[in-house]
């Protein structure tokens, strides 16, 4: 029984990253055997076992055969005399195909090593293409590794573009689409993830309402968010700030790609209903912004639904903010005269001769007389 590190550890490690996780392989041992030593079975497709102190992972040697189409459709085979080799061949690239034992050695079948000082991102073998979600994983290490220099080797963007040319990128779990990008709005360089889809042909293929929104402007606001270390959700919205004025026809042609892509890859609704203020509202918060009148401001907030949902609408103005540097200021007094606004309540204007349906309007009006009274401190 030998025990091995393997994957994205010693592949970080050997690039002087932080080490998050340790995966860990078991080669010449049985499910009997491991237990017997007291490790506790989680895996229900394939062998995977807790370590008894440090419940990190423990999986068998295995390899694999396409069975069916999609990631899930393989069939699994672990025995004690499937060697280290043989499992990692059936990884998907490289770099991420070497093991470390406990003397500190690396093992290195396929060239891992020479594709980091080469700075490539290079498939494994031919089985790579068995496995559609892999074309989303090497995209998104492509988002990673980026700022180190790394690039998609050319034989294996041409082997993710047959991918997509066959079909196969079709069979994607409409979850692990989400799952996948959902990881890559958080990488450093998130921009080099839609590039390196739009460049295989998968971003049309896998998420074709998207791709309406993919053009350099957009990227560029992702990219810019995510140098100020914004949450996913921020940078997911960033995406859906209009490049030019839009007709009403055309706002309205974008909400329904919005909606169609959150419903079929189930996107949280979070950030579904984030996009859709985004593409809807980001003109008129931009405008606003920069000419912020009384009445306009109301109104802002009134389409914006922010009197009832503060918390949304200061993120779209965050996400404003990453984008348009000259808006920070106004930002920031934007989110105070929303405060303000909030602070008057109906009680303040409630009274025997103002009842029912007047109150609301009482209300408006006094908060509007505030901002007036904001922007124009001499009246």
């Amino acid at each position: 029984m030998q025990i091995y590190r393997v994957g994205g550890a010693v592949r970080d490690k050997l690039l002087g990253l932080p080490i998050k996780d340790h995966d860990w392989v078991v080669v010449g041992a049985t499910p009997e055997l491991m237990k017997k030593q007291g490790y506790q079975p989680v895996g229900r497709d394939f062998p995977v076992f807790l370590h008894p102190k440090t419940k990190e992972e423990y999986a068998l040697a295995r390899t694999e055969r396409k069975s069916g189409h999609g990631y899930a459709g393989f069939t699994f085979h672990t025995a004690s005399d499937i060697s280290l080799e043989e499992d990692l061949l059936r990884r998907d690239l490289t770099i991420n195909a070497m093991a470390e034992d406990g003397f500190g050695h690396i093992i290195d079948p396929y060239g891992g090593q020479k594709d980091l000082e080469n700075r490539l991102l290079r498939h494994v073998s031919t089985a790579f293409q068995e496995d559609p979600l892999r074309i989303l994983r090497v995209a998104r290490f492509a988002a990673r590794l980026n700022p180190l220099g790394f690039r998609v080797a050319r034989e294996t963007l041409e082997l993710m573009k047959s991918m997509v040319s066959s079909g196969e990128a079709a069979h994607l779990v409409p979850e692990r689409v989400w799952q996948e990008t959902f990881k890559a709005l958080m990488e450093p360089n998130p921009a080099v993830y839609f590039q390196t889809l739009e460049r295989c042909g998968a971003l049309e293929a896998v998420m074709p309402e998207l791709s309406h929104f993919i053009h350099n402007q957009a990227l560029q606001f992702l990219n810019t968010s995510a140098e100020e270390d914004s949450s996913a959700l921020l940078r997911f919205s960033c995406l859906f700030i209009p490049s030019l004025p839009q007709t009403e026809s055309e706002r309205d042609e974008n909400l329904l790609h919005i909606q169609k892509f959150s419903s079929r890859l189930h996107v949280p609704t979070e950030f579904s209903e984030q996009a859709l203020l985004t593409a809807e509202y980001s003109e008129k918060t931009v405008n606003t912004l920069r000419l912020p009148e009384a009445e306009s401001l109301m109104s802002l907030f009134e389409v914006t639904d922010a009197l009832r949902r503060p918390e949304r609408f200061e993120h779209l103005t965050n996400t404003l903010m990453y984008c348009f540097e000259d808006l920070s200021q106004q930002k920031h007094q934007l989110i105070e005269c929303l405060k303000e606004c909030l602070a008057i309540k109906a009680r303040d204007v409630i009274s025997e001769n103002i009842k029912g349906k007047a109150v609301g309007e009482a209300l408006r009006r006094a908060r509007v007389q505030w901002l007036e009274t904001k922007n124009h401190p001499e009246k």
